[in-house]
């Protein structure tokens, strides 16, 4: 039997904030057509993979009722596990989730938000289909990492995305130091992100430890109604602070 393939589908941006956003203005057409057919789901949370297939089945009909779904979570890091693509002590509960594709079925991989296996534990899943010779299909969608990047100003040419900073305020301190030297001798755009009810917090640390004349860049709800990107130079950043939301994705771009 032929397998199935694996289907990177796109996500919204607005993490449930903002239920009433037409797919259509953010998504493709096809992405949508695509979603709407699938039968078996590959999900960081089954819960918010079921509220967007409710909102395409407004758009597009579901090929079966939403019951009817296989949608399958990808397993959580167990404490004291290896991870690692294809490793650690639950390497079998990734590759059941390839089962589908095995027996001939399209596999769909959702993130919370954006695009799968970019900054999303998905890659591991994508990392095995192309070891058991499963195709890995992309589908075009929105991906906050480079739009922010796209409307900050800052060097296109060459960026790194830095994921999350340590929660311990001194180790934080001394990645951001670290980061803002390595963007002066790279010339290099880092870009970092935050737990929403942490995106205070960053801005603040990143206020307080950046040098004066460092460019900032805050992109807030990108693709959302009111969403914003406004990129100064940190001594500009302190004279007129911007209080961020707490509920809200945001991206954070540095250039020194």
């Amino acid at each position: 039997m032929k397998p199935g393939k694996l289907i990177l589908m796109p996500n919204t941006l607005d993490f449930g904030v903002d239920d009433s956003l037409d797919l259509r203005e953010v998504l493709p057409q096809r992405v949508i057509e695509t979603a709407a057919r699938l039968t078996h789901w590959a999900a960081e949370n089954a819960k918010t993979t079921r509220s967007l297939l409710k909102r395409i089945d407004a758009v597009a009909p579901l090929a079966q009722p939403l019951q009817a779904m296989q949608i399958t979570e990808l397993p959580r890091p167990q404490k004291g596990g290896k991870g690692g693509r294809g490793g650690g002590d639950d390497a079998t509960a990734w590759l059941a989730l390839l089962e589908p594709a095995r027996a001939g079925h399209d596999v769909g991989l959702i993130s919370e938000a954006g695009l799968p296996a970019v900054a999303d534990p998905g890659a591991r899943l994508v990392g095995l289909a192309h070891e058991a010779g499963i195709e890995v299909v992309p589908l075009a969608g929105p991906s906050s990492l480079l739009l922010a990047l796209a409307a900050s100003g800052l060097n296109g040419q060459s960026f790194a995305f830095v994921g999350y900073l340590p929660v311990d305020a001194n180790a934080r301190t001394a990645r951001i130091r670290e980061l803002e030297a390595l963007s002066a001798k790279a010339q290099q755009t880092q870009l970092l992100i935050e737990t929403p009810y942490r995106n205070e917090t960053l801005n603040q640390a990143l206020l307080t430890t950046l040098k004066p004349a460092t460019r900032l860049s805050i992109s807030v709800g990108l693709t959302l109604p009111g969403g914003w990107t406004q990129t100064a130079t940190v001594a500009d950043w302190r004279l007129n602070r911007t209080k961020l939301s707490d509920r809200i994705p945001a991206v954070f771009s540095l250039l020194a």
